[in-house]
């Protein structure tokens, strides 16, 4: 028996290839729920970052699509946005691309007494992702482990 996909995992294959088309990377795809209302959230990404235009674009090019399509029962709000600096690492691609960068932690528990911390990326592999601590140490812990992996951008530099 074949696992029936979720509204996310449809929304996607509706949405890839007209992303394919316009040149643009799906960084993440989210329904969700906030009050009484529904949000089809979409982030895009491109290499050298995306803007209002690209946004606009899109969100012009799969809405049609997603009403002819019509994958989700309720009403809902599509928003297309860019990830940001700040943008979540969730999926192991993401954690990848970012390595040698600083990232902001936040553990689900306290690992060595951390809760939170800035730390810079090393390594990702089998589920195990490296930081190197301010003070040169290593910490090695495992992803499920952390709440929220963030690219930390320095606003003052």
């Amino acid at each position: 028996m074949a696992n029936k996909k979720n509204t996310v995992e449809i929304v996607l294959d509706i949405i890839k290839p007209v992303a394919d088309e316009m040149n643009l990377k799906i960084w993440d795809v989210r329904f969700e729920k906030e009050g009484p209302n529904w949000f089809l959230k979409i982030f895009i990404d491109k290499e050298k970052g995306v803007d209002i235009n690209d946004c606009e674009n899109f969100s012009r090019k799969i809405d049609p699509i997603l009403d002819e399509v019509d994958p989700i029962e309720q009403s809902y709000y599509l928003e297309v946005s860019s990830p940001g600096v700040e943008r979540e690492l969730i999926k192991d691609w993401h954690i990848k691309k970012y390595i040698g960068q600083d990232v902001n932690i936040k553990f689900i528990r306290p690992i060595n007494n951390i809760k939170e911390i800035v730390a810079r990326l090393v390594s990702f592999e089998d589920n195990i992702i490296t930081i190197i601590l301010k003070d040169g140490s290593q910490l090695s812990f495992d992803k499920k482990e952390a709440a929220i992996i963030k690219l930390n951008f320095d606003f003052n530099k």
